[in-house]
């Protein structure tokens, strides 16, 4: 589906991934409804755009851009989100489900229900929430799309991710159920799989990084930079691809679970222990 001209929907629009999604739909021609809890957010996005900031767009592509706060937590927020984006721009044409938070790093005996609620309640219910409010909508759309960004680690263990990753597990196999219900339909269906992306959403989900700042920096674990991931999410949209691996991690850890499981299980395991053992 080509985005110019068309009204797409982006959670998490306030920043990271969210926040290229909304530039770069902008400068493909996209009217653009850019949803988060948080109104700095959003506003912050917009001057961005407005000063160039993320790059360069035509002139006016802040007159297609929508600023919508909205819990996707709530199911009454959710339902009333598709009639006031059609307010603002126009019907959607393309729901990007990209809001999600990560849990405490920390082994799943040591989690408290508290995280692990508010981690369902973002990263499962939010997007199934408005996949159901959108869609009939979308099925009168004469061209649709739902891409649901789900992560590396919901086809790969990451200890001390457990709950988040069985949300994105989640995420990966409602897409692909979707995908064959709606495969004779006018909605398109893509599920994106990130590896490590740069951006902040330890500190927006609220979550005490493991690594002290120095650390990350100089960590030799790959990362994919949020505008590349967001180029990659829209050229998968584009060009109606059902599966995108993000980052070299990504596409390399998925060809491993498949080769050798055990192995790339092992590999993670590792890798994740030293943090661990700091929690």
């Amino acid at each position: 589906m080509n985005v110019d001209d068309k009204v797409v929907v982006v959670t998490g629009g306030g920043n990271g991934i969210g926040r290229h999604l909304v530039f770069e739909l902008l400068r493909r021609g996209a009217k653009v409804a850019a949803v988060d809890i948080r109104q700095e957010s959003l506003e912050e996005t917009a001057a961005m755009v407005r000063t160039g900031a993320l790059g360069p767009v035509a002139p006016g592509a802040e007159d297609r851009l929508g600023l919508v706060v909205a819990d996707v937590t709530d199911r009454a927020s959710c339902d009333a989100l598709p009639g006031r984006v059609e307010g603002a721009l126009g019907p959607a044409d393309c729901l990007i489900n990209n809001a999600g938070i990560i849990q405490p790093f920390v082994r799943f005996n040591d989690l408290e229900f508290s995280d692990i609620d508010r981690v369902i309640r973002v990263n499962l219910y939010g997007p199934l929430q408005l996949i159901k409010a959108f869609l009939p909508g979308l099925l009168e759309r004469p061209e649709a799309h739902i891409a649901n960004v789900s992560s590396m680690g919901g086809f790969l263990p990451v200890p001390g991710q457990t709950v988040y990753g069985a949300t994105k597990a989640a995420i990966k196999l409602l897409s692909e159920g979707l995908q064959a219900e709606l495969a004779e339909t006018n909605v398109g269906v893509t599920v994106i799989m990130p590896g490590g992306v740069s951006t902040e959403i330890t500190t927006n989900s609220g979550v005490e990084s493991p690594m002290d700042p120095e650390e990350a920096e100089n960590s030799r674990i790959p990362t994919t930079s949020p505008s590349d991931a967001a180029t990659a999410i829209l050229d998968g949209i584009e060009h109606d691809r059902m599966y995108v691996y993000i980052g070299v991690d990504s596409k390399l850890m998925n060809l491993a679970t498949r080769v050798a499981p055990r192995q790339a299980s092992r590999l993670i395991r590792k890798q994740m222990k030293g943090l661990l053992d700091r929690s």
